[in-house]
């Protein structure tokens, strides 16, 4: 490695130290650019295709109220992939080769998305326990080392925020009906605890790329801490709902002052993980008939930005 390279990486590591902020244009090692784009890809393709399990229920919401907050959530998501999908491109990577990379399973998205929503019920799990782990992932990442993309997650966090809290409320309207409404969330809560807990990543042991994440600021926390504090938060909420945590092992320690939950099952998550899980296909061929039935809209927009660029030019010659 030549001098100067060595004294790149010094620099940039001492700005990292130092709470800089690296933008677009600075100097960066090849690996911390590749560590982004694989980050905020996948964190752009879980938005995205965050949105389908949900959207499974627009149609079938009771009540029109219900309906708007969930139509209303859903724009939200779109509009998180949309600011990660910027924030990547600012790395020098196209919006084409990203949606290529998911589509040809190259890219990960969350391994959340890939369970069904087989009831009204997971539309509150979601909201309160996926979007809730999701803003205790994100919050730290508005104080990440890449500008670009530590501005892109303070509003995302503001709207994740609202979305935790409307899915709390639904399950708190359910927990306190009748008996069936009842049942049904604490069905919603059985199915989905588990697989929100693997959200946070695999064990740290376990995780490639948690180390650089780390030296390079882009992560603050590993995935075992974030995972401790969720499940820390969520039973005192279980609790206050009624609900029975679907853990035997669970249990207070009163000297760490933390809770102690059971193993989660990493063969399972390696699985949905490695794309075998119960929705992987479906939710894919989804997105890319998605894409594929959008290409009159991103042709007809392309076509009017080349018009509207050449009668600028010709305004400018005839001035």
């Amino acid at each position: 490695m030549e001098t100067t390279e060595i004294n790149l990486e010094e620099h940039f590591q001492n700005k990292i130290d130092s709470e800089i902020r690296i933008e677009p244009k600075d100097w960066m090692p090849d690996a911390y650019r590749k560590t982004l784009v694989r980050q905020i890809s996948q964190h752009a393709h879980s938005e995205i295709v965050g949105m389908l399990p949900e959207a499974n229920w627009i149609t079938r919401a009771p009540t029109l109220n219900r309906k708007k907050i969930l139509l209303a959530k859903v724009q939200d998501e779109a509009g998180h992939g949309l600011y990660l999908y910027c924030a990547a491109e600012t790395l020098g990577v196209t919006r084409d080769e990203t949606i290529n990379d998911l589509h040809s399973g190259k890219a990960k998205y969350s391994s959340i998305f890939n369970y069904p929503t087989l009831t009204w019920a997971d539309m509150g799990a979601i909201g309160w326990l996926v979007d809730g782990a999701a803003i205790l992932n994100q919050v730290p990442l508005c104080r990440a080392s890449y500008g670009p993309y530590a501005r892109a997650m303070v509003r995302i966090c503001k709207e994740e925020s609202f979305h935790q809290r409307q899915g709390y409320e639904l399950m708190m309207k359910l927990a306190q009906g009748s008996p069936e409404q009842k049942a049904m969330a604490q069905d919603a809560f059985n199915r989905w605890w588990w697989p929100t807990l693997m959200m946070f990543g695999p064990k740290d042991a376990d995780s490639g790329n948690t180390e650089l994440s780390m030296k390079w600021r882009i992560k603050r926390f590993t995935n075992d801490e974030l995972r401790q504090r969720f499940v820390d938060v969520s039973i005192p909420q279980a609790e206050y709902l009624g609900l029975t945590i679907p853990d035997p092992d669970l249990k207070f320690n009163e000297e760490t002052r933390h809770y102690e939950f059971g193993e989660i099952d990493w063969d399972e998550f390696w699985k949905v993980v490695k794309g075998n899980g119960l929705c992987n296909k479906e939710r894919i061929e989804t997105r890319k008939k998605s894409f594929d039935d959008g290409a009159w809209v991103r042709e007809a927009a392309t076509a009017y930005h080349k018009k509207r660029k050449l009668r600028e030019e010709l305004s400018r010659k005839t001035v």
